[in-house]
C-alpha cells in the first residue's frame, strides 16, 4: 500500500473586533483591552484533526467625571483667642484663666452647646527686652485659644461682637460650613455617575461602538467637609485693637458666607461591544 505523506503547514490565526478593538485616547477617556478564551474547536484539515484555542478582545472605555453641587453655608467655626500680659507669671495666667472663663459663659449664655467648645491651645512665654547687650525678661505673656464650632450664620456677627468685648483681642480664622454636606455629596455624585455614562456612549458612538455594563468605577475625590475660611475678615480683626473692632461691628457690618461647592470626583469602567 502506497503511504502518501501529508505535509500541513499551520499558521497564526488571529482573531480580532474590528472598529471597536482601537483604543480612544483623550483627556477624560482611554481604551482598554482584555483577552477571554473560547472553547476549543477541531478543524479537519484532510485526514488530519488540528486542534485550536482562538482568543477574542473584550474592548472597554475608562471615563473620569467631576460634577459640582452648590449649597449655601448655614453653620461657621471661629478660631479666636485671649491673650494677656503682666509682669509675673502667676498674675498673667490669672489674668489669661480669668478672661477665658468670662467668654465661655458669655457663649453658654448664647445657646451654644459646650461640646461646640474647645480649648484648642493655650501657652505663656516670657517676655525679653533686647535693648541692652544682654536679654531681660520683663513679663510674661499667656495666650489661651478657642475653637468654636457649629455656630448659626444668622448670630456670627453678634457672636464675634459680644466675644471682643468680653476678652477676644485675637481672632485667627472664620470658617464657614454646611450642615447638609452629606446629601450634597451624595447628589454630587449622583451627577458625576451620569455625566460619566454621557461621556461614555459620545465616544462609542464616535468609534462605532456600544456602550455596555459597568465593569468598575472608583471615587476620586477626597472626602472632607464642605468648608472655606474667610481669612481676609480674620486678618481684618488680628490687626486692629478691641476698640477698633467693636467700632467695626458699630458701622453694621455683617458677615457674608457667600455659597460653597460640593465637589465629586469619579472614574467609571465600561464594557463596549
Amino acid at each position: 500500500m502506497r503511504k502518501i505523506k501529508l505535509l500541513l503547514m499551520v499558521g497564526i490565526i488571529s482573531l480580532g473586533i474590528a472598529g471597536c478593538g482601537n483604543n480612544a485616547s483623550s483627556t477624560d477617556a482611554a481604551a482598554s483591552t482584555s483577552p477571554a478564551s473560547l472553547s476549543p474547536q477541531n478543524i479537519a484539515v484532510g485526514e488530519s484533526t488540528v486542534s485550536t484555542s482562538p482568543v477574542y478582545e473584550t474592548n472597554s472605555i475608562i471615563v473620569n467625571s467631576s460634577e459640582k453641587v452648590t449649597v449655601v453655608p448655614d453653620i461657621a467655626e471661629i478660631v479666636y483667642s485671649v491673650r494677656t500680659q503682666a509682669k509675673e507669671a502667676a498674675d498673667c495666667q490669672q489674668k489669661n484663666a480669668e478672661a477665658v472663663s468670662q467668654v465661655i459663659e458669655l457663649l453658654k449664655s448664647l445657646n451654644i452647646e459646650e461640646k461646640s467648645i474647645q480649648t484648642s491651645d493655650y501657652y505663656m512665654n516670657p517676655v525679653y527686652n533686647y535693648s541692652g547687650s544682654t536679654a531681660r525678661v520683663t513679663g510674661y505673656e499667656a495666650a489661651a485659644t478657642l475653637t468654636v464650632s457649629d455656630l448659626p450664620i444668622d448670630e456670627l456677627d453678634q457672636i464675634l461682637s459680644q466675644s471682643v468685648s468680653t476678652g477676644i483681642n485675637t481672632i485667627e480664622s472664620i470658617t464657614y460650613q454646611a450642615s447638609k454636606y452629606d446629601e450634597s455629596y451624595q447628589q454630587a455624585l449622583a451627577a458625576a455617575v451620569a455625566a460619566a455614562h454621557q461621556k461614555a456612549q459620545v465616544l462609542a458612538e464616535a468609534a462605532g461602538c456600544n456602550v455596555g455594563q459597568v465593569m468598575n468605577i472608583q471615587e476620586t475625590s477626597g472626602y472632607s467637609e464642605a468648608r472655606y475660611s474667610d481669612n481676609a475678615l480674620a486678618r481684618k480683626y488680628s490687626s486692629m485693637g478691641v476698640k477698633e473692632n467693636l467700632a467695626l461691628f458699630d458701622a453694621a457690618e455683617s458677615v457674608m458666607p457667600g455659597e460653597i461647592q460640593v465637589e465629586a470626583s469619579i472614574t467609571v469602567e465600561y464594557q463596549l461591544y
